[in-house]
């Protein structure tokens, strides 16, 4: 993604998910039923939004909620882990231009003051040993209301600062991010909650942990039994709660 991709854009009110939008989108460009371009889809509200590994993402308006669809050429698949970090310095560095500090707790969420705030799903499509199209989605809580059972664990810009924000205003800042150029080293930089004490989710397994460091490949490095393991994004997930 870069400044010279040009991007069709579509808002609705509401949909299921923005992300299921654009991937049944692709499905019919791919069938030669419509037009084959990029495209950025926002919405006010999802009605089934969707995280990483299934999960549900409570989707209130007042969030920011798009996916961004691109096709690619020539792009390797080895270099697949820049798309993410391309997406979540997009949105702290989105956070940052409100004055909001935040963390990205690998590999894929955004958190500020040890809340949640933002989540990021990308869903590609291969073609031998290149990424031939992704559909990258992204909800950011702004000023929508949390549940009584996750605000223990998730946070809003209005709930982090105490100010009212604008939910158009915020995606046109984030939508603007996205299609700058960043590097491995802007996400790194932004990595969180290194050296800290976790439980880390392998499966239907739970074991404790430390975290070391993310390498150049966007691996997590941790220390679990005394010993280094070199764990990827597919096979483990972290939870701060020990």
């Amino acid at each position: 993604m870069n400044d010279k991709i040009v991007y069709k854009r579509e808002h609705f009110q509401a949909l299921p998910s923005t992300n299921d939008y654009l991937k049944e989108k692709r499905v019919k460009m791919q069938r030669g039923e419509c037009e084959k371009e990029n495209c950025i889809v926002t919405a006010d509200y999802q009605t089934s939004g969707r995280g990483t590994k299934g999960r549900s993402f409570l989707s209130e308006e007042g969030g920011v909620y798009l996916s961004m669809l691109t096709f690619y050429q020539d792009f390797k698949s080895k270099d697949v882990f820049l798309l993410l970090a391309q997406a979540a310095v997009a949105v702290c560095e989105t956070l940052a231009y409100y004055g909001i500090e935040s963390v990205i707790k690998w590999s894929n969420d955004i958190y500020v003051q040890d809340k949640k705030i933002a989540g990021i799903l990308i869903e590609n499509v291969f073609c031998g040993e290149e990424v031939s199209s992704s559909v990258i989605g992204i909800g950011l809580n702004v000023t929508n209301e949390l549940s009584k059972e996750i605000k223990n664990i998730a946070t809003s810009m209005r709930e982090a600062m105490g100010k009212t924000y604008s939910a158009e205003e915020v995606r046109e800042r984030l939508i603007l991010e996205l299609q700058k150029p960043r590097s491995m080293q802007e996400y790194l930089s932004y990595i969180g909650y290194m050296n800290r004490e976790v439980t880390l989710i392998l499966g239907d397994e739970r074991v404790h942990g430390r975290l070391l460091f993310v390498d150049e490949q966007g691996r997590l490095h941790a220390e679990i039994d005394g010993k280094e393991r070199c764990l990827s994004s597919a096979e483990v997930s972290i939870s701060l709660q020990k």
